[in-house]
């Protein structure tokens, strides 16, 4: 009996240490990261490429980050939306001039985390069809929701969130971004803008325990929207909810990736047609944990020399006016108000943009195309793209502190120079 139970021992050391071997596909990393401001960073992003930390595409391999004996969660991303990979992203926090000493290692397994991030969109072809989930979804000219007498898209078009707050992309040919307001962490139920039988419905005005859509947008951009100023004229990408025919001839959506802790969804543009001009337009929205906001990243070509991108803060319900607040890397439109439908929660709504690129800021008009929103405007070359975040804080939500409008206005300056602090990067073989 001895002699069994010390080969049975042997045997499972030996699986032990051959699993050990399966499982350690490259000698470790250790990625130092260094925050070179005198002021707390929470929740930073952080995206390294991955040929910096000798990744093979043809292996499987997934990636393993430690620090101080804790799981760090971590994804491979797709940055240019080609398809493959080529990123490691990840956030952490930091301490006012800290250095994080961060292990990493691949492994043959992959870990399991908790899911921070999505991106939800169904469509259906027909009005007595179901909807279904989709990754990607091409709309002509022709296909608005009036010409065809139903609404294609699960709320309208797609949502996308992390733990702390959501947003929706009207799709549908208005390409307005409305506000979810959250009241938990989790991510919000599948069944959001469907009935029983999975048809379309309008079921997120109302409060449910996760929370429900607040923001009133109307012929607005919403929170984040954009349309370009030409000739001193605002025109809107796209059209109002009333109309048969977009402006645009093709739009193309795609899930790039969604994950526990970034989500990215790429929308392509084609032949935008205003002002007697023809414009290209392509956006990228992204999405990860602990901030109240998103990032999107815009490019359009076909600006002509009095042509002026324009980025959309509705003001629906505002009586309070917006403050802009500049810096030299970052300015901010802020506005604080009973923002939210029927003037009922107090809310507040911003937009962080880069300050190389901003000009000013103007407003749009009470009727029309294009109408009561604050405008950023920004000087932009074609193709050149630029990056800006819409944040958004309610009463509602986790921090019931936005209540409170100097508050909200600090949370984004905070959050304004978080996101404008580069982290110091450097990779180590060990």
């Amino acid at each position: 009996m001895p002699k069994i139970k010390c080969t049975y021992f042997l045997s499972i050391l030996t699986i032990l240490l051959l699993s050990s071997c399966d499982q350690n596909v490259e000698d470790n990393i250790q990625i130092s990261l260094t925050n070179p401001e005198n002021t707390s960073l929470s929740d930073k992003a952080i995206a390294i490429g991955l040929t910096k930390l000798d990744y093979k595409a043809d292996a499987e391999m997934h990636p393993l980050l430690t620090f101080e004996g804790d799981t760090i969660a971590s994804q491979l991303v797709d940055s240019n939306a080609n398809g493959k990979v080529d990123q490691l992203f990840f956030v952490t926090d930091f301490e006012p001039s800290e250095t994080k000493k961060i292990q990493f290692k691949w492994i043959a397994e992959a870990p399991q985390y908790k899911v921070k991030t999505n991106i939800r969109f169904g469509k259906r072809e027909a009005l007595e069809e179901p909807v279904a989930p989709a990754l990607e979804e091409t709309l002509s000219a022709t296909d608005m929701p009036k010409a065809l007498g139903f609404q294609k898209y699960q709320t309208d078009g797609p949502t996308w969130e992390n733990d702390k707050v959501a947003f929706r992309h009207y799709l549908d040919g208005r390409n307005a971004k409305d506000v979810y307001g959250k009241k938990s962490a989790a991510i919000t139920p599948e069944n959001v803008g469907l009935d029983e039988s999975k048809a379309v419905v309008d079921n997120y005005h109302t409060m449910e325990a996760w929370g429900r859509d607040v923001f009133p947008v109307g012929n607005s951009a919403g929170l984040g929207g954009f349309g370009v100023i030409a000739n001193d004229t605002i025109r809107r990408l796209g059209i109002l909810v009333t109309d048969t025919l977009s402006n645009i001839e093709k739009t193309h959506f795609k899930i790039v990736e969604k994950g526990p802790v970034k989500s990215t969804m790429h929308i392509d543009y084609s032949n935008w047609n205003t002002a007697g001009n023809t414009y290209q337009a392509k956006e990228t929205v992204t999405i990860w944990p602990g901030m109240y906001a998103y990032q999107n990243t815009v490019s359009i070509s076909g600006l002509k020399e009095n042509d002026t991108l324009a980025i959309g803060l509705s003001n629906i319900n505002n009586q309070n006016g917006v403050e802009e607040i500049k810096t030299e890397k970052w300015v901010a439109l802020v506005q604080h108000d009973s923002l939210t439908y029927d003037r009922k929660w107090i809310m507040g709504t911003a937009l962080i943009l880069p300050a190389d690129a901003y000009s000013s800021y103007t407003e749009a008009p009470q009727t029309g195309q294009f109408t009561q929103s604050y405008l950023a405007k920004m000087n932009v070359a074609n193709e050149e793209p630029v990056t800006y975040y819409g944040v958004s804080g309610w009463e509602l939500s986790q921090n019931p502190k936005f209540k409170d409008a100097a508050y909200f206005k600090a949370y984004v300056e905070q959050l304004a120079n978080q996101l404008f602090t580069p982290i110091d990067i450097n990779i180590e073989n060990k």
